[in-house]
């Protein structure tokens, strides 16, 4: 214990006269938790739309209206050319173009139906399916307005209807940012723990002081705990100061005991520290360190569910996820803030996590080799 002690003190010591680790760990989770909400934002806003009306009757300008009155649709140009509207497009000036054929509101008042043709920029896929899904929403809108008043005159015979009322459990009014700065924080948290435990042994190596450290009767064990620990500590301070900065700024508090997220957070930090002392072993310079913790860092961000649904992944990804230890923390960190889940909830995330970090930090006392 007298030899760990000493190891302790050591780190200790050495990360706070280093004033750059300090500014890593601290200004980088800081920034990067206030920009990247903003950023990360899955809603899609100024859809830009240009409308070719062959039709220019009352229902047409109507939902024209319609349109532009929404927050998520700009419209470009109101005209009545199909080539001049495809032209936006072509120029990347406009995403959709709604085309209104001549016989609109003839066809909707006499054979009760009329049809639409909506041309989507596909280039940016993502905002082309979800401006096409958000205009097709308008337009189901004003196709159940027509209705209702048809049905107050009345004009057409009535008939039943069924009327839908939802309600969001866990994220009532559809907040994205509850939904992101817990996967966000987690991804940080990740971040400051495997790239700076990646650079520690690989820093001892670079400065020679590994080998004064081998010809000493220390223990592997010991070694590698002497390590761990310290950065242990520093990551939950940094998930403390981030919890206390997603209060702040944006009003989240866990619905669940932040009790659970901490007892979590201690078995995840033990396996991804020790995945970047494992990293750390394996390389040679501080260089190869970050390159080696830069890909696994982009293969655990990408496949872990924070930017991209679990289930839509292809199987090969989803059985990735299986042994991906971030996917298991932002599940965690969503159940826990969101729905209030206790540790009795999340006991299979803990065990599998466990077993990581078990796994992680005996394969870096495994590979670490002292030389004499």
């Amino acid at each position: 214990m007298r030899v760990l002690r000493i190891l302790l003190e050591k780190e200790f010591r050495q990360v706070f006269r280093n004033p750059a680790i300090l500014r890593m760990m601290f200004m980088m989770p800081m920034v990067q938790l206030l920009i990247m909400p903003l950023a990360a934002d899955y809603e899609v806003r100024n859809v830009r739309v240009c409308v070719v009306d062959f039709d220019h009757s009352s229902y047409s300008r109507r939902l024209v209206d319609k349109i532009g009155a929404t927050d998520y649709f700009t419209l470009v140009d109101y005209t009545d050319s199909y080539d001049k509207g495809l032209s936006y497009v072509e120029h990347d000036e406009a995403d959709l173009v709604l085309q209104i054929p001549a016989s609109f509101e003839r066809n909707l008042i006499r054979e009760d139906k009329a049809g639409l043709f909506l041309a989507l920029n596909a280039i940016n896929g993502v905002k082309a399916n979800l401006g096409g899904a958000y205009l097709r929403t308008v337009i189901g809108e004003f196709n159940q307005d027509i209705r209702l008043e048809w049905l107050q005159l009345p004009r057409t015979n009535p008939q039943p209807t069924i009327r839908i009322s939802s309600i969001n459990w866990f994220n009532p009014m559809m907040n994205y940012r509850f939904f992101m700065v817990p996967g966000i924080l987690v991804i940080l948290i990740t971040m400051v723990g495997a790239f700076l435990s990646a650079l520690n042994i690989v820093k001892e190596k670079e400065i020679g002081t590994i080998e004064q450290i081998n010809v000493t009767p220390i223990r592997k064990y010991q070694f590698v705990l002497g390590k761990l620990i310290p950065f242990w500590v520093l990551g939950l301070f940094v998930l403390t100061f981030g919890l206390i900065l997603s209060w702040l700024v944006y009003g989240i508090v866990p619905a669940g005991s932040l009790l659970t997220i901490y007892v979590f957070s201690a078995v995840y930090l033990l396996a991804v520290l020790g995945l970047g002392l494992l990293m750390s072993t394996l390389a040679n310079t501080q260089q190869q360190a970050m390159l080696l913790s830069f890909f696994m860092m982009m293969l655990f961000i990408l496949l872990g569910g924070l930017y991209t649904s679990i289930d839509s992944m292809p199987a090969w990804a989803q059985w990735f996820t299986k042994i991906n230890p971030v996917s298991y923390f932002i599940e965690v960190m969503r159940m826990v803030v969101l729905k209030g889940s206790s540790l009795s909830d999340i006991k299979r995330h803990i065990g599998v996590v466990l077993i990581f970090a078990v796994a992680l930090n005996g394969l870096a006392v495994w590979n670490y080799r002292k030389r004499s």
